[in-house]
């Protein structure tokens, strides 16, 4: 006998049951359960005391098994139609993946592709074949992957600490997504392609927007920083663990590591060149970017550059641009919301800024966060030579600094876009290499634990959805802040904090899944970074440290 509390209400049992069973409403339709605080498959089988909660596309956890799912399905579409064709998964605009088909002779061919791949997915959804676990020793998964010409699969097994696969099977389709998988293809009836040269976008779910597919929003600006973000992964041979992991073992690694660095300097770069160019016009350099994308190294950087070209940048903190604390409206939940806007003098600031701009003495706030009040003000006359550096959340936002005219702002949107595989077809989460950093960094510099931040990271997401991401669009230049090599460096510092988090804490999930692709990766020393580079920001030791 044992006993399942199943949201909230407890059910015995004297024999296996597996959890897809315990499903009382076959019209809700969840993808994954919570046993016990694990991560469990619904054609699991439990004998044993447990809580269970069972997840639906509301839930992040379920997005991810939904969406490797759904991946799992245009594989096994290309399989059945198009065996011949090699085809790449990626993170893309829109909060989709894209699928580029890496054989495709013309490009005028992509209709019908696509219109057959539809029609495929289609019936395999309405034929609800299941979705079965098998498991396979490593040298019986690297047999079958020689067998069928899956290179990039083969070149990373030999990196996996374990002696076991977990494939997936479906009506005699093999294929291994690294994440659970829905019980059959009838769970995955929602999706969009959508053509997107030089392949197509798959929409799918989100849970920041309550299980729905968000609405297509194009990014050009945003998806050509994408595009040349592969395209530069392919130059230097790093678009798979694999390839990075080459360049790890190699005596080149120091040469690999100054060949990234060096593409970071040259984006500062074309930004200065830009910048000195039309220095009579901008007056204003605005930058932003979600979290641990690197902005107060890249603003140093920024300001070092510019200094080179006779320029002398003056930074801003929009920090001192706070509201008193009793000034600040509550939300209608009569809660104070820091990220908001409005939490900020925006008069004020525009007001500064346009005097500033036109040669004025101001007075700059400034804030004191013990007491959480303005304490003063200081003196601040700039010249022609001397722009304007602000950095911080709402830096792209036109509210904040509406009063000065366009030609005079430059704006810089700034974000890690890592266009890096396990293998083709998963691609590795741009979300959780920023969740990396910021683990490493909150433990380095505040000592504070991976749970910690792991904890808050839904409501830093949440703040970057509502005021980050709709502005990335206007930006003038974005700066991609990845490096190729900086799993390797950042895994060791990482690991040990993860795997500080218990079983039984609602954070282990998350933290287990990041323990799952780091895993993978060869060490990268610390000793190779340089002093000045965007990473030093999150394991220490950088010259800007002061």
């Amino acid at each position: 006998m044992f006993t399942l509390t199943i949201e909230g209400v407890e059910k015995t049992f004297d024999s296996k049951v597996r959890l897809i069973d315990l499903i009382d409403d076959p019209e809700q339709r969840y993808y994954i359960a919570l046993v016990n605080n694990r991560m469990r498959e619904l054609y699991y089988e439990i004998d044993y005391d447990a809580t269970v909660e069972f997840l639906d596309s509301r839930h992040p956890e379920a997005v991810f098994t939904y969406e490797a799912s759904l991946r799992y399905l245009v594989a096994m579409a290309f399989h059945n139609l198009f065996p011949h064709y090699e085809f790449k998964f990626n993170y893309s605009i829109s909060r989709s993946v894209f699928c580029h088909i890496l054989n495709l002779e013309h490009q005028s061919d992509m209709g019908d592709v696509l219109d057959a791949l539809r029609q495929e997915m289609e019936r395999l959804v309405e034929s609800d074949l299941p979705i079965y676990r098998r498991e396979m020793s490593k040298d019986e998964a690297v047999a079958f992957y020689k067998k069928h010409g899956y290179d990039d699969k083969l070149d990373v097994i030999q990196y996996r600490p374990e002696d076991t696969v977990h494939f997936y099977e479906c009506d005699g389709y093999l294929n291994y997504m690294y994440n659970l998988m829905v019980p059959s293809t009838g769970y995955l009836s929602e999706y969009l392609l959508r053509a997107y040269p030089p392949g197509f976008l798959i929409q799918y779910p989100r849970a920041e927007t309550n299980g729905e597919i968000p609405p297509f929003e194009d990014a050009p600006t945003y998806g050509r920083t994408l595009r040349n973000a592969n395209r530069w992964a392919e130059l230097i041979d790093a678009n798979t663990i694999a390839k990075m992991n080459r360049h790890a073992e190699s005596r080149q690694i120091v040469e690999f590591v100054q060949m990234n660095e060096a593409k970071h300097n040259q984006m500062l770069s074309e930004i200065g060149d830009i910048l000195e160019k039309h220095n009579d016009e901008i007056r204003l350099i605005a930058i932003a970017g979600p979290s641990s994308s690197g902005k107060t190294t890249f603003s140093n950087r920024l300001r070092v550059e510019l200094m080179t070209r006779g320029l002398r940048p003056v930074m801003i903190s929009l920090d001192d641009y706070y509201l008193d604390r009793d000034q600040i409206q509550p939300d209608e939940n009569g809660e104070i919301d820091l990220e908001h806007i409005n939490t900020l003098d925006i008069d004020l600031f525009n007001q500064n800024m346009l005097d500033l701009i036109q040669g004025k003495e101001v007075d700059i706030p400034k804030f004191d966060f013990m007491t959480k009040t303005r304490s003063g003000y200081r003196k601040l006359r700039i010249t022609e030579e001397e722009p304007i550096i602000i950095e911080g959340i709402h830096a792209l936002n036109e509210t904040l600094t509406s009063l000065i005219p366009q030609h005079q702002k430059f704006k810089i949107f700034i974000s890690p876009q890592l266009q890096l595989n396990i293998d083709y077809h998963n691609p590795i989460n741009i979300t959780n290499l920023r969740l990396l950093r910021r683990i490493v960094r909150d433990r380095k510099f505040r000592n504070a634990p991976a749970s910690k931040t792991i904890g808050m990271w839904g409501s830093v997401r949440r703040g970057e959805f509502r005021w980050i991401y709709p502005h990335q669009e206007g930006a003038d230049y974005i700066f991609n802040s990845s490096l190729a090599y900086e799993l390797g460096v950042m895994k060791k510092h990482a690991l040990d904090t993860l795997m500080e988090i218990p079983r039984e804490s609602e954070h282990f999930i998350t933290a287990n899944r990041l323990i799952k692709f780091l895993k993978y990766f060869k060490d990268v020393e610390d000793h190779h970074v340089p002093n000045n580079s965007l990473l030093r920001e999150f394991i220490g030791g950088s010259c800007f440290d002061d």
